[in-house]
């Protein structure tokens, strides 16, 4: 039986995720405290991994209740801890010293800070998928891996590239339900796999922008050829979510079902 075998939230976009035994869907479609939070340029840009590789070296903690963020530099002791909102100035300053350049913290509570913004359910991996992939570098774990991708639900018991089957044609709605709540996969997110952050995998292979290509080429199974996710180099399913699932919540161990596969003019959900 597929389920939820683990759920992350990211406070914070382009950050260091939790772990959490539930989530609750906003009207939006997002998790709620995904992504609530972004950290953006004086021209509104977002700082991120493609953009900055500075992020990749800030480990970040957040506790959702008392809405502390404790932020340090990878590979040192000291750690410092601000009130998001109340010493909003202070973690603000701190970030513009070690980014070198002002920055601001800015908050969306209703729909956060999504990658694609046609699709701001969480996005969704299987377990199986984030262990191969892990096992094509030498010295990356599975979780780096897993915090490389980045994806809010991890699903459980199938195999390595199960989710590409919640991706449809141009023309199709692949319609699923988690527990009580109903989402639709719409494409195929794109994560960065060859960030500073995998370090160990630069190191182990030199010329690393061909090995996704190199592996498909070697491992992608006539099951896999068959359905539409088929790019390693986009591996995780980007959802949305219908209205009437808001306030719904997702939980470890819920049941992952696919209900219907169906043709659609303009793949959209009804208002």
């Amino acid at each position: 039986m597929s389920y939820v075998a683990s759920i992350h939230i990211y406070p914070v976009k382009s950050l260091d995720g939790i772990a959490v035994s539930q989530a609750t869907i906003l009207a939006s479609g997002a998790l709620e405290g995904d992504r609530s939070f972004a950290i953006c340029d004086e021209a509104g840009e977002f700082v991120n991994n493609k953009r900055n590789s500075g992020v990749s070296f800030l480990r970040l903690s957040f506790d959702i209740k008392k809405r502390i963020a404790g932020l340090k530099i990878q590979d040192t002791e000291q750690e410092f801890f601000f009130h998001v909102d109340r010493e909003r100035s202070g973690i603000e300053y701190w970030l513009s010293n070690y980014f070198g350049f002002p920055v601001k913290l800015i908050e969306n509570l209703l729909t956060g800070f999504p990658d694609d913004t046609a699709a701001p359910g969480p996005s969704i991996i299987s377990t199986e998928t984030i262990a191969e992939v892990a096992s094509w570098f030498p010295r990356v774990c599975v979780n780096e891996m897993r915090h490389r991708l980045r994806a809010n639900i991890e699903i459980g018991d199938v195999p390595a590239f199960w989710e590409d089957q919640l991706f449809p044609q141009a023309d199709e709605i692949v319609r699923f339900k988690i527990g009580k709540v109903i989402f639709e996969g719409i494409n195929p997110g794109q994560p960065c796999l060859l960030s500073a952050r995998n370090y160990a995998a630069k190191e182990a292979y030199p010329n690393l922008k061909n090995l996704p290509a190199a592996k498909q080429n070697e491992i992608l199974s006539n099951l896999v050829k068959k359905r539409h996710l088929n790019q390693f180099d986009r591996l995780i399913v980007n959802t949305r979510v219908p209205p009437q699932s808001a306030e719904k919540i997702v939980h470890i161990g819920d049941e992952v079902q696919i209900i219907t596969v169906s043709k659609s003019l303009f793949n959209t959900i009804p208002d």
